[in-house]
């Protein structure tokens, strides 16, 4: 009896697990796509398809008041247009990122290497004010000793704090959800790519995002 009430229970707790994962939504979800693909800097087509693009250097943009850095990639957002109730097949792997006119283009890079080097401007500058109050409260408290020079004070500078798990989470997640989405999709829709390069945009001369994919093939030049 103790056993087929174990098996009932194991039963139980598999079919709610699998009711759970059948509804947890996709959550890569793309960014609102602008009006035309003239709003973007740039424009390209392929077939019956129509590119906007912009370049955002290191800048990860996922919201109007979001956006984080990342020294080891950068950034383009595109827009893809298309005639009213059109579809079309996405992959990141579509598009690459040509640099300088290098004959060999940057492959698109999934989101998941990017989340890895992101860094929050917005919690790095409060982490700068919260520090600098501990300091001035520090100065003027009984920190300053006897007026002896300070030679027996570390000057060693505090290791950096570690992000919260929750700050950095709720990052990766606006990353991963303004991500370009995969699959036949849609149009219009809009989206984030990223392709590792830690150099300075500075030293980007000539930037051009290539696609090839089922609408065809386009190169965009795009604004460094």
């Amino acid at each position: 009896m103790q056993f087929l009430k174990s098996g009932l229970l194991a039963g139980t707790l598999l079919a709610t697990a699998l009711c759970l994962s059948a509804q947890e939504p996709r959550v890569v979800q793309g960014i609102p796509p602008r009006v035309a693909p003239t709003e973007y800097q740039a424009q390209g087509r392929a077939g019956q398809v129509s590119f906007g693009a912009e370049f955002e250097g290191h800048g990860v943009q996922t919201t109007a008041d979001s956006t984080f850095n990342s020294e080891e990639y950068v950034v383009v957002e595109v827009g893809i247009f298309g005639a009213a109730g059109s579809k079309i097949a996405l992959s990141p792997d579509d598009f690459s990122l040509r640099v300088n006119g290098k004959k060999a283009a940057l492959p698109s890079q999934p989101y998941g290497l990017v989340v890895k080097s992101l860094k929050n401007p917005e919690w790095e500058a409060s982490v700068a004010v919260e520090k600098l109050q501990k300091s001035k409260t520090s100065i003027g408290g009984d920190g300053g000793g006897g007026g002896g020079g300070g030679g027996g004070q570390d000057n060693t500078p505090p290791p950096a704090p570690k992000m919260p798990i929750e700050v950095r989470r709720a990052m990766e997640l606006k990353v991963q959800k303004a991500s370009l989405p995969e699959g036949e999709r849609a149009l219009p829709l809009a989206g984030l790519l990223y392709f590792q390069y830690s150099g300075k945009v500075k030293g980007m001369k000539s930037v051009e995002l290539v696609y090839k994919g089922p609408a065809g093939t386009a190169t965009i030049p795009l604004q460094p």
